[in-house]
C-alpha cells in the first residue's frame, strides 16, 4: 500500500513507497557512466529519480506505465525534491490501489452529465441542439466524456476533470450572453459542449495521463474538427455556412497561433470564447496551486502551467498591521 506521495517529498529523507513510471531511459554521465533515469509519478505529480549503479538487473523488465516499488534517498537538486534510487523492482498487482495514481473529481459525474444534457437541451437552434445532444447521447462518447481529464498537466488534469470544464464554461455562456446580449448563447453553449471533445481520443487515462499515438500527431483541435464535421454531415439538411460557423469556433478556441490555433477568432462569439475558455483553465490552475502545501503560509505552491506562485489571500489579510493610533509613541514614556 502506498504511504509516500509525491508531494510528501520536500526533505531529504529515506522513503520506500509505489510509484508509476512516467519516462524510462538511460543517460550517460559526461565521464561516460551509464545511469538510470526515471520519471516517477503518483496522483499528487511527478518526481524525477535515477539509479546510478546496479540496474542492469531490473532495467530489462521495467517500462512506462509499470507500477514499481523502490527504496530510495530524497535529495534536493537545485531547490528540487528528486530520487536517488537504492532498490527498484516492480509492483504486484495486489500492492497497487488505481486510485493512489490518478487523481478525480470529486463530483458526482452521473449528475454532472445530466446537467451538461440539460445546458444541451437549452439550445434554442434546431441544428445546433440537434448536433451537440446527438454527440453527447453517443454512448461511446458519453462513457469517455464522464472519465477523460481536461488535459496532461495545464488544467483539470483529472479523471473527470473535462466535464468539470465544461460544465463551468456552459455555465459562463449564459453569464456572459445575458451581460452582452449581441452575443449568441447557442453559439457559446455549441462551443463549450464541443471544443475539447477531440480530447477524448487525443489523451489515455488508463494509468497515468498521456497522449495516445493520434493525440501527439494530430491534436485535440484537428481530431474534433473531423469528428464534429462528420456529425454536421450526417444531420440531413444541416445548413453549409452554419456548419462553417461551428467549425470555426473549434478551430479558434485557442485564441492564438502560438498556442495552436490554426485561425483567430473572427466572429465575437469565438472572440468571446477564448476569452472564456482561457479565464476558467487558468483559474483551475491557480486553484491547484493553491489547493497544496507549499510550506509557506501566506504563498502557494509553484505552479508551473502558470509560472508564479500565488498569494494565499485570506491568509494575508489576517495579518493586516495594527491601526496608526495605536503605533504612535506615548510621550509619557519619555518623561
Amino acid at each position: 500500500m502506498k504511504t509516500s506521495f509525491v508531494t510528501d517529498l520536500g526533505s531529504e529523507q529515506n522513503i520506500t513507497s509505489f510509484f508509476l513510471v512516467h519516462e524510462k531511459e538511460i543517460r550517460n554521465t559526461r565521464e561516460g557512466k551509464a545511469y538510470l533515469r526515471l520519471e516517477l509519478g503518483d496522483r499528487s505529480g511527478t518526481i524525477e529519480a535515477r539509479m546510478w549503479d546496479q540496474f542492469d538487473g531490473v532495467v530489462k523488465d521495467i517500462n512506462r506505465d509499470d507500477f514499481v516499488k523502490v527504496q530510495a534517498r530524497v535529495e534536493i537538486y537545485r531547490n528540487k525534491p528528486q530520487l536517488s534510487l537504492q532498490n527498484l523492482r516492480l509492483a504486484k498487482p495486489e500492492e497497487i490501489d488505481l486510485a493512489d495514481f490518478l487523481a478525480h473529481t470529486k463530483e458526482d459525474v452521473g449528475k454532472l452529465y445530466a446537467q451538461l444534457l440539460e445546458y444541451a437541451g437549452s439550445i434554442t437552434n434546431p441544428w445546433l441542439k440537434k448536433l451537440t445532444t446527438g454527440i453527447l447521447s453517443d454512448p461511446k462518447i458519453a462513457t469517455r466524456f464522464k472519465r477523460a481529464p481536461a488535459a496532461k498537466v495545464m488544467h483539470h488534469a483529472y479523471l473527470g476533470g473535462l466535464l468539470e470544464h465544461v460544465i463551468s464554461l456552459c455555465g459562463l455562456a449564459k453569464q456572459i450572453a445575458a451581460h452582452y446580449p449581441e452575443l449568441d448563447v447557442d453559439l457559446l453553449l455549441t462551443a463549450a459542449i464541443l471544443h475539447d471533445v477531440g480530447k477524448l481520443d487525443e489523451l489515455c487515462y488508463e494509468r497515468a495521463i498521456n497522449y495516445t499515438v493520434e493525440g501527439q500527431l494530430l491534436g485535440h483541435i484537428m481530431m474534433e474538427f473531423e469528428t464534429v464535421s462528420k456529425s454536421m454531415d450526417a444531420i440531413e439538411g444541416f445548413p453549409p455556412n452554419l456548419k462553417t460557423v461551428v467549425q470555426h469556433l473549434l478551430v479558434s478556441h485557442h485564441g492564438q497561433y502560438e498556442f495552436g490555433s490554426p485561425k483567430l477568432p473572427m466572429i465575437r462569439e469565438a472572440l468571446a470564447f477564448h476569452y472564456m475558455d482561457d479565464l476558467d483553465s487558468k483559474l483551475a490552475a491557480a486553484r491547484a496551486a493553491l489547493a497544496l502545501d507549499s510550506g509557506e503560509p501566506e504563498w502557494s505552491a509553484y505552479s508551473g502551467a502558470l509560472g508564479r506562485k500565488f498569494l494565499r489571500l485570506d491568509e494575508f489579510l489576517k495579518s493586516t498591521p495594527a491601526k496608526a493610533e495605536e503605533s504612535v509613541p506615548n510621550p509619557k514614556l519619555f518623561q
